[in-house]
């Protein structure tokens, strides 16, 4: 697979998001969009998994700095879990143990095809800090061992004003869950 982006892509992505950071400061206080593009801007593998955020509906946009590292942390910031990403069951293992009616992909897959990581349960929360998400659709968010080896994940949503944490079997999938990522740029 090409993970290279034509001058074209490139232009009209970090101009969304531009537009984007520009937009919701509130996520990024003290943080300068010009040095954030230099950053995408040398890492075209990072850029590629940020086109990928946007084109399945995840809006990502800046959420920190690493300052030991230098890095920028990108979430998907849609409104709602990513359209592109929903009816999706949790992980490989638990798309292999259904045997009627499977979803096409699942999410641990799709976010490692895409070079990004599910969102911890901590960092969903974070999130749900910066606005209201998932008002209507729900998140798989990144699933303890303990939990995954005895055949169960975790999703989180937004409702009455609060985040709830849910649990599940891993090989469930819903048209209103899908799942956020989270990238280190």
């Amino acid at each position: 697979m090409n993970k290279e982006l034509s001058q074209e892509q490139r232009e009209v992505l970090l101009g969304t998001l531009k537009v984007r950071f520009e937009k919701n400061m509130n996520r990024h206080k003290d943080l300068e969009w010009d040095k954030v593009q230099a950053k995408i801007e040398t890492n075209p593998e990072k850029l590629w998994s940020l086109n990928e955020m946007e084109g399945t509906g995840g809006e990502p946009d800046v959420v920190d700095h690493d300052n030991k590292t230098g890095e920028y942390i990108f979430y998907d910031c849609s409104a709602e879990s990513p359209k592109g990403r929903r009816s999706v069951c949790y992980d490989h293992e638990a798309l292999e143990s259904r045997k009627k009616h499977k979803p096409e992909n699942n999410a641990i897959d799709m976010a490692t095809a895409m070079g990004i990581e599910l969102l911890t349960e901590e960092q969903y929360r974070k999130l749900q800090e910066l606005g209201s998400f998932d008002m209507k659709t729900s998140s798989w968010v990144q699933t303890p061992a303990n939990i995954r080896k005895l055949g169960g994940a975790i999703f989180c949503d937004r409702r009455y004003d609060t985040v709830f944490v849910y649990h599940n079997g891993a090989e469930s999938y819903y048209a209103a869950r899908g799942f956020r990522g989270s990238l280190r740029v």
